[in-house]
């Protein structure tokens, strides 16, 4: 089969090779899918990167050990494991490898293994790209909103990074909730945050929302690009922060310290949250209903096919993507 495969770490278009792999067995518990779509995370264009040198700790010191990216899929069942039975071959399905440990594993490929119970059946009305680019940035929102924040009908919500993948989600995701919600971005973005639901759009380029006089029930920073300590201030007595960036300005080592800085200040009186994402069936399902019913639709930017794979991620690492980035394959 074909893969990108990544060969070393520096720029995408010199890392990132199409080249002939082998195709992944599945295990006992694993489906094997023809891979239709996928989608670029911010994970995926750090470890291309491989920057900050940190990550390459864990990562590979020369090249990284698992040398495919991509986790989010959407695309058609090959084959089962013998511990499947809820699944067959030719389900349409999406989900995530997020979490998993095979090595041989990754998205970015024709051909790719999933744990069975990181599936669900895609909706049928979905594009398989409106489906692999919905499984992280979607996942993550609605943890965000419905589990940290706990967004009940009526609760005012502050979005900071609105028109990104996991902000264009969370807008509608806390909408569907019954909140209502002050998205930050860019003026440029600010009519597709409304067209999302958003009631109040902050630009952020001609006002500093931590000034703001309005207090929230519930604040997800998916830029931290201000003083935690200046967000929170925000927050009404029994707010929630919840902190959720790999450094979309400034970069990993300027979002660390104040993801440092959040937790320390969750020690105190603040109520500070964080998604931990762990893939499951009955999450999937519940963001499948969302996308379903049309209460969330997948923002995508921009879709790449698969021999421009390097291109779509050079795209994510350029920290100004509208949405979510997809590749087709």
């Amino acid at each position: 089969m074909k893969a990108v495969v990544q060969h070393g770490y520096g720029p995408p278009e010199r890392v990132l090779r199409l080249d002939e792999t082998a195709r992944p067995t599945p295990g006992d518990d694993d489906v094997l899918i023809r891979v239709r779509a996928t989608s670029v995370n911010t994970p995926d264009s750090a470890t291309v990167a491989g920057e900050p040198y940190i990550l390459r700790l864990q990562a590979g010191a020369r090249r990284p050990k698992q040398p495919v990216r991509g986790s989010d899929v959407a695309g058609t069942v090959e084959a089962v494991g013998s511990a499947v039975t809820d699944l067959q071959p030719g389900d349409e399905v999406f989900g995530s490898l997020w979490g998993t440990k095979d090595s041989n594993a990754g998205t970015f490929a024709q051909y790719t293994v999933a744990p069975g119970s990181q599936l669900a059946k895609k909706p049928a009305g979905l594009g398989f790209d409106e489906a692999a680019a919905s499984v992280m940035a979607g996942l993550t929102a609605l943890l965000a909103m419905r589990d940290a924040g706990r967004v009940q009908p009526g609760a005012h919500v502050l979005i900071n990074g609105a028109s990104g993948g996991v902000g264009t989600m969370a807008v509608q995701i806390a909408k569907s909730l019954g909140a209502e919600v002050t998205g930050v971005c860019s003026a440029r973005n600010a009519e597709l945050v409304r067209s999302l639901g958003a009631d109040h759009v902050i630009d952020y380029a001609e006002q500093d929302f931590t000034k703001s006089q309005t207090r929230y029930a519930v604040i997800l920073d998916n830029v931290m690009n201000h003083r935690p300590k200046a967000v929170a201030r925000l927050l009404t007595p029994e707010g929630v922060f919840i902190p959720n960036s790999l450094g979309i300005n400034g970069g990993l080592l300027a979002a660390l310290p104040r993801m440092a800085r959040a937790a320390l200040m969750g020690k105190g009186s603040t109520t500070v949250k964080f998604v931990m994402l762990a893939v499951n069936r009955e999450d999937l399902t519940a963001l499948a209903d969302l996308l379903e019913t049309g209460e969330v639709r997948t923002v995508i930017e921009r879709t790449y096919p698969f021999d421009e794979t390097a291109t779509a991620v050079a795209h994510v690492l350029g920290h100004h993507a509208i949405g979510k980035v997809a590749i087709t394959v």
